[in-house]
């Protein structure tokens, strides 16, 4: 088979299938978080599906980087990625376990991709000096970070979690450095793998949505008035953060970022509002999804406490990483969107005795009046 083909920095190009092959992966993962944080939703819980989520996060924004730079429809490439596929489902597998008996293979599956990825970046611009030279400068740390997380996966309890957040703590440093240098970035494809990664996230609100339904009639109990309210409440919030995501901030941020000519601008762009942003967007996702399996399981009851907490400050995590993307992107603040989270964090703070169906109508409300607000705003302009 021929070598790689790069095309040249004036050409951009949509994601293959092989990467949304890969992203495959993801879904398994998101789904394990969830489950880890519906079975025991306490801080705890959190803690550590945090900490594993910043982990995992780190071998697939490789990847987007990797593909970013090389033509992802070859044949070598596509290779590489299924390869990568392959090795990330006992990453996946072990997920639940990381922080016990499947630590080990959870961490040694993390550095295999990352590996993997970092080998497709260099192959890639084999002809590029300056890029080439700004890979070595990541590569560094990163390879440091990946020796930290073997290691620390062969300690156990608390230490194994220290250990696992100094290695991220060096990959921040490596990110950081790796912003002073150049880098091959192409933002329609960027913006195209991010907008994935969410959909893939927001996924995980919908199976949410039906595990309410199958536990209802496992139990005997069938479709109910309550629960059908519930679903299609919770299918309105679905398709509102769908919205608030896809309908203006990803075109607008993508088209800011096919303005930014400087390659070391550019690439620091990539990292600030995708690398970095995206992870508390997607974080946020997943905690939304949580607390809506929670709340559409006991639709006509008060919601608990933890599925309360982890729905709103889901929500409000989504709303604000638009917002710090919308400003690091354009230089101007959604207000309506910051409005929105605190209007949600007030109601959640005030809603301890509604009832699910009463809490979520109350939710969908908040965001689908931020939306409006901040589309006639838009609009006159």
């Amino acid at each position: 088979m021929k070598a790689i083909l790069i095309p040249d920095r004036q050409s951009d190009f949509t994601a293959d299938p092989v990467e949304l092959f890969f992203d495959l992966a993801y879904v398994f993962v998101f789904s394990q978080l969830v489950g880890m944080l519906v079975h025991h939703p306490d801080w705890a819980t959190v803690r550590d599906a945090g900490l594993l989520l910043v982990m995992m996060w780190l071998p697939w924004t490789q990847f987007t980087w990797s593909a970013n730079a090389v033509a992802g429809n070859t044949r070598p490439v596509r290779l590489i990625f299924l390869v990568a596929t392959v090795a990330s489902i006992p990453m996946g597998a072990s997920v639940t376990t990381a922080l016990s008996d499947g630590g080990l293979v959870f961490a040694v599956s993390l550095s295999v991709i990352m590996t993997i990825a970092l080998i497709t970046m260099f192959l890639g611009v084999a002809d590029e000096t300056e890029v080439r030279r700004s890979l070595l400068t990541w590569s560094l740390p990163t390879l440091i970070a990946m020796v930290v997380m073997i290691g620390g996966a062969l300690a156990s309890g608390g230490t194994r979690q220290v250990i696992w957040v100094a290695a991220m703590v060096i990959v921040v440093y490596g990110t950081v450095q790796a912003g002073k240098t150049e880098w091959l970035v192409r933002p329609g494809h960027f913006a195209e793998r991010h907008g994935l990664i969410v959909i893939v996230a927001l996924g995980e609100v919908i199976v949410a949505i039906g595990a309410a339904v199958t536990h209802s009639f496992e139990d005997g109990h069938g479709l109910s008035a309550n629960l059908l309210t519930a679903l299609i409440a919770a299918g309105t919030l679905a398709c509102l953060c769908w919205w608030s995501y896809f309908d203006r901030p990803s075109h607008t941020i993508e088209r800011q970022h096919v303005q930014v000519q400087n390659p070391v601008s550019r690439a620091r762009f990539a990292r600030d509002v995708y690398t970095y942003a995206h992870l508390p967007l997607v974080a946020g996702v997943i905690a939304t999804a949580v607390g809506l399996e929670g709340l559409a399981l006991h639709p006509s009851q008060p919601v608990g406490t933890a599925f309360r907490v982890l729905l709103i400050a889901g929500l409000a995590t989504f709303l604000v990483s638009i917002v710090i993307e919308v400003r690091r992107a354009l230089g101007v603040w959604a207000y309506e969107r910051i409005a929105g989270a605190a209007a949600l964090v007030l109601l959640g703070l005030v809603s301890r005795s509604l009832d699910g169906i009463v809490l979520l109508a109350a939710i969908d409300g908040v965001v689908l009046m931020m939306l409006v607000a901040e589309h006639r705003r838009i609009e006159s302009a």
